[in-house]
């Protein structure tokens, strides 16, 4: 079967949004709101890897705190959930660093006619204040953009990859994902869909059992061995 698109995650593959856009978005956040609260990377690490969100990061944090209420803490990350966004589409979207080689990967599967989407965890409007601020020329290949507003990505209800082949119009084997993280490498090889891993720091000693590839670097795969590979 001939590959036709690609898939892209954003946090941790495209770019290293986690360490120097999030977390600063929520320390801005808990700061304006008034909340006695500070993550630093070491503190941040442990929930980045065991609870996708930082709305759900938060309401974690709180519950162990046991100094609120199931009310008041659903009213704080509701807040919290929309500052922390406005600061990261505002402020740092246009200075997170881009991943090594992801601009020329994506130029190269452009000049190969493939289609280009994603699929993430992360609002819409997040990615694509990153898009307009970083990866402009590119942006428009991109079709469907599809993050938090569309769907579960990933735990036992992840649709979000299946909701994007339906998009494309495409079967599984058919397309490619790109990913970076244990829980998203299992959630596209849940729809069936061949992936490949470019970890990062902090992801590196996850499992990605079923990856077609794993690497540290987009920079070392060669897109002419992996369209030969997968078609």
């Amino acid at each position: 079967m001939k590959l036709k698109a690609v898939i892209f995650d954003v946090d941790g593959t495209i770019a290293d949004t986690e360490q120097w856009g999030h977390l600063p978005a929520c320390n801005d956040a808990f700061k304006l709101m008034g909340l006695n609260m500070y993550w630093d990377w070491k503190t941040f690490l442990p929930l980045l890897e065991k609870i996708p969100g930082n709305a759900n990061r938060l309401r974690h944090v709180l519950e162990e705190k046991a100094a609120y209420t199931n009310v008041e803490i659903e009213s704080i990350v509701n807040e919290f959930a929309r500052i922390k966004k406005q600061i990261y589409i505002k402020k740092y979207a246009a200075k997170v660093p881009l991943r090594k080689g992801i601009m020329s990967f994506i130029e190269a599967l452009i000049s190969n006619n493939l289609r280009l989407a994603v699929v993430t965890t992360s609002y819409e409007k997040q990615v694509h204040a990153l898009f307009d601020n970083q990866l402009t020329k590119y942006k428009k290949y991109f079709d469907p953009i599809l993050g938090k507003e569309s769907g579960v990505k990933t735990g036992k209800s992840g649709v979000l990859y299946e909701k994007c082949l339906k998009q494309l119009n495409l079967k599984p084997e058919e397309c490619l994902v790109i990913e970076d993280s244990g829980s998203g490498t299992k959630a596209a090889i849940k729809a069936s869909i061949p992936t490949v891993v470019t970890y990062n720091d902090y992801t590196k000693n996850e499992k990605f059992e079923g990856a077609l590839m794993v690497s540290e670097s987009i920079e070392n795969i060669d897109i002419k061995d992996l369209i030969k590979n997968i078609n």
